[in-house]
């Protein structure tokens, strides 16, 4: 019943995934407005969500039919590379995406400004880094396993080998608690420099005896900055979610034993997973320039057409006047 259970899931998280990241890839590729640096660690994000569905689960698929691993050990090792090294590239970019708006909000004019260069350099680095560390297991430190319900392969967490602890240890504070450390501390500042701006701007309008001191330019970039700043706090915190419950197998295969049973190891899979098909959803809610040029490449997917309100009081003006002209000439 389970293997059954996870084939279907996985097969829907797939289809979700791949539509969903594919389409992310094709609108921040296909629209200039959106083809800016810090959209490079976004579209990159997609690609990295795509390429574990797409090299991950039609494997899985085939393991949970038989019940069991059929790829060989060498697959299994190369299947631990993609699973870690896709996950790791994803919270490193992260990473980025999270000091890119630190450094526009926090910083704000006085920051050396990101340009495409600097973000295509730094989403290769982030792609070097995770698979140089998913390739250590291949080379002799750590080590790929079937995990408990023989239809994926993860890190080896249940040895009692030194080796393999060690690199496990390492790799779960490089790949989850120091990315996680450096984002939280990126948006603490980021929610302390709006707060304190916010409070400086309505304390000196108040002195002045006016509304606001800020113009409808800048409070709509203000507002902007803020809206993907959210965007982006969302987004990593469904990594962190997601993700969590491999750490606490991982943690637990360290530390005791006696938890891991093989329908405790599916809910690492089962969230992991699901990660890939959050964050199509949450650009097309969220993102406001991406859900512009969404509704405009694919129009079928608005649920309702949008009230043009401007072309409403246009044409009621003119009515109105057309009445008004109309009752003029008359008492003439």
């Amino acid at each position: 019943m389970w293997y059954g259970l996870i084939a279907f899931y996985v097969a829907l998280c797939t289809v979700f995934s791949l539509t969903g990241n594919v389409t992310v890839i094709y609108i921040f590729m296909s629209t200039k407005s959106l083809q800016t640096p810090a959209n490079y660690f976004v579209a990159n994000l997609a690609l990295s969500d795509f390429c574990l569905m797409f090299f991950m689960c039609p494997p899985l698929l085939v393991n949970s039919y038989y019940g069991t691993w059929v790829w060989g050990p060498y697959a299994c090792q190369l299947y631990g590379v993609i699973g870690s090294g896709t996950g790791c590239t994803s919270i490193f970019l992260m990473m980025c995406i999270s000091y890119d708006r630190y450094n526009v909000i926090v910083k704000g004019i006085g920051a050396k400004p990101l340009t495409k260069g600097s973000a295509i350099f730094q989403s290769l680095m982030c792609w070097v880094v995770s698979m140089s560390w998913t390739l250590m297991p291949l080379f002799g430190w750590g080590r790929y396993a079937p995990e408990g319900n023989m239809t994926a392969c993860g890190t080896d967490y249940l040895s009692e080998d030194f080796n393999v602890i060690s690199y496990v240890a390492i790799y779960c504070t490089w790949c989850y608690f120091i990315p996680l450390f450096f984002i939280i501390i990126c948006y603490w500042f980021i929610v302390a420099a709006v707060r304190e701006h916010e409070n400086n701007m309505r304390a000196q309008a108040k002195k002045m005896g006016v509304k606001s001191l800020r113009g409808d330019a800048d409070a709509q970039k203000k507002s902007n900055d803020c809206k993907l700043a959210k965007v982006a706090m969302v987004t990593v915190s469904l990594w962190f979610i997601a993700w969590t419950p491999y750490l606490i197998i991982n943690m637990a295969g360290l530390c005791n034993k006696s938890m891991i049973t093989p329908l405790f190891s599916i809910w690492g899979s089962v969230f992991a997973k699901a990660n890939t098909v959050y964050n199509p959803i949450v650009y097309a809610i969220s993102h406001p320039k991406y859900k512009t040029a969404l509704y405009q490449k694919m129009p079928f997917l608005q649920c309702a057409p949008e009230s043009n309100e401007d072309d409403t009081k246009s044409s009621t003006t003119t009515n109105d006047d057309a009445r008004l002209k109309d009752n003029d000439t008359f008492q003439i």
